[in-house]
């Protein structure tokens, strides 16, 4: 049994935050839930004073979740999840759903139904969040489109909005992208820091490895050729090549012949992308997918009962 999450409950006076019984099925449902109880909070505070003084308690609404910009669309049940936080909704079927194409004409995105004062008060953050993912997942699929017949895959990184690592991470799977590591835990990356810090390429792999169980990967980064050549020797199961020009990229690609996997990184961005990929690299990194993305433009069409 997961945890209750709060909810904007109604009373006399206004809305307040309690905690209720609510459980959605979702990939990162814990972190939806998580994520929009707290973004709730800091858009609520005390109290929405604004449809407290103007909105009677029992006024009912329905409203409407328009797409007024081309793009993949990405969390609705975020934003189901947001509205069903503030208050009792009756959400109908979605004609769209996550990971699909919309043309930005005004598609239905989704048709809500209930207590107003929930929905006006919800309205913010479950817009926030369905246009910060589908921007998230827009963008990576121009990415993926852009390297389409090449071997290459397009990964994220960490530099994601802090609190929403595992949110914006299921946005660039629902674009067509894939994730790089969650964090810290997941994976060994030694990058320019660590290797000044252990003393070399060499030294930091061997003592990674001594540390590392069986399943654990070593990623090293190079940022010149005989760095690749060091990280290949020294046993590194993924290189990271760090901005590195193109036919610099052929030649480490050449260097490490299949001995490991190979990931560009740096100075990559939509002009630049397709012709990284056609190094023969395994991997793109792009931190842009997360920390660059605009948000698609999609609004919430409000009408009273």
């Amino acid at each position: 049994m997961l945890p209750p999450v709060l909810r904007i409950t109604r009373k006399k006076g206004g809305a307040s935050l309690t905690g209720a019984p609510f459980y959605i099925l979702h990939p990162f449902k814990l972190s939806v839930q998580a994520a929009v109880a707290n973004a709730l909070a800091e858009d609520i505070g005390t109290g929405d004073v604004t449809t407290r003084a103007v909105v009677a308690p029992d006024t009912r609404a329905h409203a409407i979740l328009l797409a007024k910009q081309a793009g993949v669309i990405c969390g609705m049940d975020v934003a189901r999840e947001a509205f069903r936080q503030t208050g009792v909704v009756v959400w109908f079927p979605s004609p769209v759903n996550d990971g699909e194409r919309v043309s930005g004409s005004g598609e239905v995105l989704g048709k809500i139904t209930g207590d107003a004062i929930g929905i006006l008060t919800g309205e913010r953050v479950a817009l926030n969040f369905l246009q910060r993912l589908s921007g998230v997942a827009t963008l990576t699929a121009r990415y993926v489109e852009a390297i389409a017949g090449s071997k290459a895959r397009i990964v994220d990184t960490r530099k994601t909005t802090p609190g929403l690592r595992a949110l914006e991470k299921y946005a660039v799977t629902v674009g067509g992208g894939c994730n790089h590591r969650f964090g810290l835990s997941d994976g060994i990356l030694i990058k320019d820091n660590h290797i000044v810090a252990a003393g070399g390429i060499t030294l930091a792999i061997e003592r990674a490895r001594k540390s590392a169980h069986h399943l654990l990967k070593v990623e090293v980064e190079a940022k010149t050729l005989e760095q690749v050549d060091e990280a290949v020797r020294g046993g590194a199961d993924v290189i990271l090549l760090d901005n590195m020009d193109v036919p610099m990229l052929v030649q480490a690609v050449e260097i490490v012949a299949g001995r490991a996997l190979t990931e560009a990184s740096g100075g990559v961005n939509l002009s630049t992308v397709a012709a990284i990929a056609s190094t023969g690299v395994d991997l793109i990194s792009v931190g842009a997918l997360t920390h660059s993305a605009p948000a698609l433009d999609i609004s919430l069409d409000f009408h009273k009962i």
